[in-house]
């Protein structure tokens, strides 16, 4: 039975695959150790037209994942592009994607040394709808610290880092929560299991910065600039775990998330426990601009037919 989830092909180092023939040896070296690196990309369809959002800031971040992280690429930015937008094409998407580049340390011997290693490289991607199915979540503060910068390359977005997450998540869900909240190691607040946060307080948006541990968000850098545009304050600063309890509005933003609200955390209710107007406006605009409805951001949209 196909587990093709919509999707036909797959690209894997510069060719096409059947879907399910896209599979790696059970001795690929980032199966056995985590070295792989990944980038989460959305495309959206207006009816007519397929945009992906922001697919320059992507590949730039997944190539500066691979360099952190040393293990070098066959392809550049110009080729993952074409590689991205033929995927789309050849799988016929006309709906809203979810689109994963995805560079591996393949096959090899037991051991850590990578260097003479090839990095297989894939593109994935498939249809995809709401991260939440719910309109507003509930969340826990986790007692899982985020990874620290010290221990490994925070602002690379690789495979073995998301052990840290997938504990959070799986605490979360098991304790009756939707997800949680991750503090660093100073005990501020970080950022969620695949997500950044804002918090509105006093009509002002506020998100920790990238000194706090963060991931460098390509939603939460685009919201900033949209809500600076549109008049609003925005500010980047450590948040206290307290400060969560009291605020207006919280929300989740990321590229699967999108613009999720928080209704309660650790049990407390947020704001009035309704979805703020804050999160409404924000999603709305947002909605917008990734559907190419507001010239000013159509520079962020990559039409792929």
């Amino acid at each position: 039975m196909s587990g093709n989830i919509g999707a036909r092909y797959v690209w894997h180092n510069g060719e096409f695959v059947a879907w399910d023939d896209a599979r790696v040896h059970v001795m690929t070296n980032a199966l056995l150790y985590g070295t792989g690196v990944f980038e989460g990309i959305r495309a959206y369809s207006d009816g007519s037209q397929l945009y992906v959002f922001r697919l320059k800031d992507h590949i730039a971040r997944f190539l500066n994942s691979i360099k952190l992280y040393g293990f070098g690429i066959d392809y550049g930015a110009e080729e993952l592009t074409s590689a991205i937008k033929e995927t789309l094409k050849k799988n016929e998407f006309r709906v809203d994607l979810y689109i994963r580049p995805l560079a591996l340390k393949g096959y090899g011997p037991i051991g850590l040394d990578v260097r003479k290693l090839r990095t297989e490289v894939f593109v994935i991607a498939m249809p995809y709808g709401k991260y939440f199915e719910k309109e507003g979540i509930e969340i826990v503060v986790s007692s899982w610290r985020r990874l620290s910068g010290q221990t490994v390359p925070i602002l690379a977005k690789a495979t073995g880092h998301y052990v840290n997450s997938v504990l959070a998540k799986l605490e979360a869900l098991n304790s009756g929560f939707d997800d949680a909240v991750l503090l660093n190691e100073q005990g501020r607040v970080c950022e969620g299991t695949g997500e950044n946060i804002m918090m509105v307080k006093d009509g002002t948006i506020i998100t920790p910065p990238l000194s706090a541990g963060i991931l460098d968000g390509i939603t939460r850098k685009s919201l900033i600039e949209v809500a600076g545009d549109a008049g609003l304050r925005v500010i980047e600063r450590d948040i206290e775990r307290s400060e969560l309890y009291t605020a207006d509005e919280l929300f989740f933003v990321g590229t699967a998330a999108e613009i999720t609200p928080i209704l309660r955390v650790d049990g407390r209710i947020i704001g009035n426990g309704k979805v703020g107007p804050m999160a409404t406006k924000l999603r709305l605009l947002f909605t917008d601009i990734v559907k190419g409805r507001v010239e000013k951001y159509r520079k962020w949209l990559e039409p792929v037919w």
